[in-house]
């Protein structure tokens, strides 16, 4: 099991927004470079316009960041498109056997190791910045162009 996609598409999308600050970056525009369709798309726009990420103009086709990409952390876009929620990046499983020794014990032995891995998980992504990310696309796409 992994975190869901919505994540990676998030950064996908508000990266793209930049990387084509000039042109128009419609759902299928997005959609395009993210090899998936434009519904799944807007409703992952929808998640980053009702958290602050990007304005989406009424009657005209695409959108842009609501505020600096120096001021977007990747852990806003995680917790944007609702990848978990706070503290529920790993799931226990509820009804272990309370008459074996393990069973009645292993809630109170690997909740705190969770807690521990998600708070850390979540400081790393607070570090990093979609500008960050963007300057990294251009950086390597710098090193893909044919001379």
């Amino acid at each position: 099991m992994s975190i869901s996609s919505r994540f990676a598409v998030g950064i996908h999308i508000l990266s793209l927004l930049e990387y084509n600050k000039d042109g128009v970056s419609s759902s299928e525009y997005l959609a395009g470079s993210v090899g998936t369709n434009p519904a799944f798309i807007r409703k992952i726009m929808g998640m980053l316009k009702s958290s602050g990420l990007i304005q989406v103009r009424p009657g005209v086709a695409g959108a842009v960041p609501a505020r600096e990409l120096t001021d977007i952390t990747l852990l806003d876009v995680f917790k944007a498109v609702n990848v978990v929620e706070d503290q529920e990046l790993f799931s226990i499983h509820e009804n272990p056997n309370p008459k074996c020794p393990v069973g009645r014990n292993i809630q109170d032995a690997i909740v705190p190791l969770f807690t521990v891995a998600q708070t850390a998980l979540e400081k790393a992504l607070g570090h990093v910045t979609i500008d960050d990310v963007v300057r990294d696309i251009v950086e390597k796409e710098k090193m893909n162009i044919p001379k």
